[in-house]
């Protein structure tokens, strides 16, 4: 008869099996299979690798569900399949454990970064862990063991919700650390061994994956001092080599028992295996330590502070460039749209920087691939703008193209370069662009990339450490005024504010009275608003922007007045008189105007912004 997990850990070391992934793809299942399917598919195959790590002395045995919650399972259309994977892989363990074995329900992270850099909000994240844990609860599971998270917030929102699913069954949380060069991160995990012993929802905290025995004893070893819950280690068969296309695990069995031996001299309660690890590395380990007395597992002591890593005091809005002190001040904001080149050469781009800081401008805004078009990178932009003109840039950075690794790196060279002005935004599909092939890679949304940049700004970086300096970025969002469904375009824009947005910058506005009952319900947010001013330039224009350009609504007189004029400079002259009136109806109510020339004609937006004060 099993005692209660806990009580178990207290009579000494417990070994548990080794890798559930690796052993399927042993049996035939190929890496472009969803292996938590293979219950429902090859039930035998995960009956016989159960048993397999039983019979070679595994005391417990892991669920095939690492990856078995609705949002993983949605990319392999399966999940409607849910419930009954989680449910059929707790009966299959079970039917192999007996009971001398206990059943660990495995559940992993979700697989979409969780915010506030992340897509999925916590309560969505709540709800599919949930719903995989409820399932695995009802099946009959021992404990649940969260493995394989890199991220310490979600680790510890899977913990709160197991225990909110099923309070009596223990939980054991397991982090995995970046397999980086120690010069880049140490081993020092005590700021994560902090945070779970601190939960009130972890019992057994641990580390799994990402590395070798060799290189996790030493982490546990780095980390020192006292930790009162039990500690859980699973280490790789080492690192991957490739050999003829196959990535191969190279730490034998026998080396893998002697490190064993080292954890358990090292206090550790719960040792497994993760990634390449077989039945002969569980039978090796336990022929090294459960015959051992008891009396040996001298607990492991761990001294661990609460103290997360300080975040930096923000550098003042004003002293972050002349843009973030005219807004800090007050000041009437202007500034004009120079797209990128499609080709090599900036020498007009720059010229025409040049020509709008002679009339005064604030600063120049450059958009990140407008439409979704590829164009030359907006810092490289930015930097010879600035370089060659002196007229300070807001550098456009959207989602679309670069994943979260090179977005942070994007921000950084941002940093380097000496552009401090950004406008944070989701951005176009490629779907809309002449690159409709294109991959759209969208890790993240405009809310997400605003708290990155505001935590680079704090001295932190995505991955919570420390940068040895911090960012000085004033950092914008973007704002539909006539969004179709408002209320939603409102609330986006409170979490843009709370995210570290420090203004906006509306979409072109034609409708006055859609920006005035925008302004009403982000007024609270005490984010200056720039409006966006495109001067139209004929009748056409007017109706490819209201029908083909997203985010873009022109009332109906004003399609009227372009229609009436037969002429170019007749019909310009007209969209810029337009453009005049707007800002003399939202001047009082807007931090200044960012005018986007038509088709590139600078003269138009110069005509919009001249004499200002008088407007």
């Amino acid at each position: 008869m099993l005692k209660p997990y806990l009580e178990r850990l207290a009579d000494g070391v417990l070994l548990f099996d080794g890798a559930v992934g690796t052993m399927l793809y042993e049996k035939g299942v190929f890496l472009n299979q969803c292996f938590e399917h293979v219950t429902l598919t090859s039930p035998e195959k995960v009956s016989e690798l159960h048993r397999e790590m039983i019979a070679a002395g595994a005391q417990a045995v892991t669920t095939n569900t690492f990856g078995a919650n609705r949002l993983r399972l949605d990319g392999y259309g399966l999940s409607e399949l849910t419930g009954k994977i989680n449910r059929e892989a707790v009966r299959l363990a079970r039917e192999a454990a007996g009971k001398e074995v206990y059943v660990a329900g495995s559940v992993g992270p979700l697989g979409k970064r969780v915010g506030p850099v992340g897509k999925i909000d916590s309560e969505e994240a709540r709800s599919v862990f949930r719903e995989q844990m409820e399932a695995l609860a009802e099946a009959g599971i021992d404990l649940f063991v969260l493995e394989t998270f890199r991220n310490i917030d979600e680790l510890l929102l899977a913990a709160e919700t197991a225990k909110a699913t099923a309070p009596e069954i223990p939980v054991q949380a397991q982090y995995s650390f970046r397999p980086l060069r120690s010069e880049q991160y140490n081993n020092d995990l005590t700021p994560v061994f902090a945070r779970l012993q601190e939960s009130e929802h972890v019992d057994v905290l641990g580390i799994n994956c990402s590395t070798g025995p060799a290189h996790m004893l030493d982490v546990i070893l780095a980390s020192g001092g006292v930790v009162s819950k039990p500690i859980s280690v699973m280490p790789n068969a080492g690192y991957p080599r490739d050999y003829e296309g196959r990535q191969l695990y190279m730490a034998s069995p026998d080396y893998f028992a002697e490190y064993a031996l080292k954890f358990l001299d090292a206090g550790v309660h719960v040792i497994g295996g993760c990634c390449g690890t077989t039945p002969l590395h569980i039978q090796k380990m336990a022929q090294a330590i459960l015959h051992l007395d008891s009396s040996r597992h001298k607990g492991l002591s761990i001294e661990v502070s609460s103290k997360e890593i300080e975040r930096l005091e923000p550098v003042a809005l004003e002293k972050r460039s002349a843009f973030g002190a005219a807004l800090a001040k007050g000041e009437w904001i202007t500034t004009v749209e120079l797209v990128p080149p499609m080709g090599i050469d900036l020498s007009k781009a720059i010229a025409k920087a040049k020509t709008l800081g002679d009339a005064g401008i604030t600063c120049v805004n450059v958009p990140d691939g407008p439409r979704a078009s590829s164009r030359i990178s907006t810092l490289v932009t930015c930097m010879e703008i600035q370089r060659n003109s002196g007229v300070e840039t807001i550098q456009h950075i959207c989602c679309r193209d670069k994943n979260l690794i090179g977005i942070q790196s994007e921000l950084l060279g941002a940093q380097t370069a000496g552009v401090h002005n950004l406008l944070l935004l989701t951005g176009d599909p490629p779907k809309v662009g002449n690159f409709p092939d294109a991959t759209g890679v969208f890790d993240t949304d405009s809310i997400g990339l605003l708290s990155l940049a505001d935590s680079l700004n704090q001295g932190i970086d995505l991955a919570g450490n420390r940068l040895h300096g911090q960012t000085s970025f004033v950092a914008g969002a973007g704002a539909n005024p006539a969004a179709q469904v408002l209320e939603r375009e409102v609330e986006r824009a409170w979490k843009k504010a709370e995210a570290g947005a420090e203004y906006f910058i509306t979409q072109p506005v034609f409708d006055v009275e859609l920006l005035s009952t925008f302004l009403d319900k982000i007024k609270g947010t005490g984010k200056p608003v720039i409006a966006g001013i495109w001067p139209l330039a004929s009748y056409r224009n007017a109706l490819f922007l209201h029908y083909e350009v997203p985010g873009i609504s022109i009332p109906a007189d004003l399609q009227e007045r372009m229609k009436k004029h037969d002429t170019k400079e007749g019909a310009m002259e007209e969209g810029i008189l337009i453009a005049r009136e707007i800002i003399a109806k939202i001047r009082g109510r807007v931090a200044g105007v960012q005018v986007s020339p038509p088709f590139g004609r600078l003269e138009a937006a110069l005509q919009v912004i001249k004499n200002q004060e008088d407007i």
